[in-house]
């Protein structure tokens, strides 16, 4: 009864945080595309689920690819520990698997191992060797201590199902009650000669300890994921289905500016517009953008691929797209919170500054490098377009460009009838 109410308890505080960031991600414009799903789809499957953009870097996809294996995979046996928790039985799926039981606990065990030395390796790669793109200023402080924490987290999770195995062996070995024969597992059989002298009592109270430690640990974790970047180990699937799928050159149009421009033109509106509808030119706050750029903000790993190819951010500019998916993350995380602070700030302005998204080139690097399709550039642009549009507070050297465009068809200034004058002299 006890593990029951932990369980009901931890699952309704997991659905209840998810439940507030679907919300953020509802009161943003627009809405989620659902064209071509047969293409969306693959995306799942090739991009989220078979990790394909994760093996421009060999090593590190390798070894996350242990760790993503082992979370899917080992949580089949936590799927037997939660079943032996509510029902009071140990080890269920063992006379109903009979002699294939020991073979997937021993798969199981070997994963645990391959997470445990990936873990460690991680570590080693952001405390020791110091990967530059795990150690930019935007990570320091929490974001940094976040990934540290997890990793060791994982470390002793896995330690425990290794030592729970072991002790299981030795209590089966002496015949306790409950303790039934799962065959030889080899690798948690190497710590067994740990507990020979341990008497019965320390015996099954340790083997009791790991067994809880590591499902309460899997349920902290569960809860810990909505204030963490391993959220993306739950919105990478949504976000790879409704990522973009037409050319990352395409920029999204404003069907206001599209129906002005056709007003001028003499042409037909192209879009019906409710004259009770409040017309945006860009964001200048987290409600203001897409759907799309919200989920993409709950999806990041903050693996800082996308900083780490951006041009501007190589120059030593202050343009980070890690740090723009973080910063909308953290300003949709403000509005819930009790901060004094959360009517009067906007994302641009107190999170974003005009110096950083006017540094960027628009050359969809970060979008290319991302692992599981974020677009840090739609938020971008739709900074910049509120600040030309909506503020006109454009750097002076646009400001001119757009004038031109305006007043003479083209970025320079003199009219469209000068512009062939250069070749009244060419014979």
């Amino acid at each position: 009864m006890i593990f029951a109410l932990i369980l009901f308890i931890s699952t309704l505080f997991f659905v209840a945080n998810l439940a507030k960031m679907n919300r953020h991600i509802a009161l943003a414009q627009g809405s989620l595309p659902n064209d071509r799903p047969n293409e969306r789809w693959n995306n799942v499957l090739l991009i989220a689920l078979g990790q394909k953009k994760m093996f421009k870097k060999p090593i590190p996809a390798v070894l996350h690819f242990f760790v993503y294996a082992g979370f899917i995979l080992i949580n089949i046996e936590v799927a037997e520990i939660i079943i032996d928790g509510i029902t009071g039985s140990h080890r269920m799926l063992l006379p109903i698997l009979g002699g294939f039981y020991p073979i997937l606990i021993n798969f199981f065990e070997l994963l645990a191992v391959l997470v445990l030395v990936s873990c460690v390796i991680f570590i080693i790669r952001r405390i020791v060797v110091k990967v530059p793109r795990l150690n930019m200023k935007e990570l320091n402080g929490w974001p940094k201590m976040d990934a540290i924490v997890i990793l060791g987290v994982e470390v002793v999770l896995m330690l425990a199902i290794l030592l729970m195995n072991a002790a299981d062996q030795e209590l089966q070995h002496r015949g306790v009650i409950g303790y039934h024969h799962t065959g030889n597992l080899i690798l948690s059989g190497l710590f067994t000669p740990i507990f020979e002298n341990w008497g019965y009592a320390a015996l099954l109270g340790f083997e009791r300890l790991c067994w809880w430690f590591h499902i309460l640990g899997i349920f902290a974790f569960l809860n810990y994921l909505p204030f963490s970047k391993h959220l993306h180990i739950v919105y990478a699937f949504p976000n790879t289905y409704y990522s973009k799928l037409n050319s990352q050159g395409k920029m999204r149009n404003m069907p206001a500016i599209q129906n002005e421009v056709a007003e001028m033109m003499g042409l037909d509106k192209p879009n019906i517009i409710d004259a009770s509808d409040v017309v945006l030119f860009g964001a200048s706050d987290v409600n203001e953008l897409n759907k799309t750029d919200i989920l993409g903000a709950y999806s990041c790993t903050e693996c800082g691929r996308c900083t780490s190819v951006c041009p501007a951010n190589i120059t030593g500019k202050l343009l980070s797209p890690r740090k723009i998916m973080m910063d909308t993350r953290d300003r949709c995380q403000e509005l819930d919170s009790d901060s004094p602070n959360k009517e009067t700030n906007k994302l641009l302005g107190n999170y974003i500054t005009h110096q950083e998204i006017f540094a960027c080139t628009s050359c969809q690097a970060c979008v290319e490098a991302c692992p599981i399709n974020i677009d840090p550039l739609s938020i971008i642009n739709q900074l910049k377009r509120h600040i030309i549009m909506e503020k006109a507070e454009g750097p002076n050297a646009w400001n001119g460009m757009v004038t031109n465009v305006e007043n003479n068809g083209a970025p320079w200034q003199f009219s469209p009838s000068d512009r062939l004058n250069w070749a009244t002299d060419i014979n």
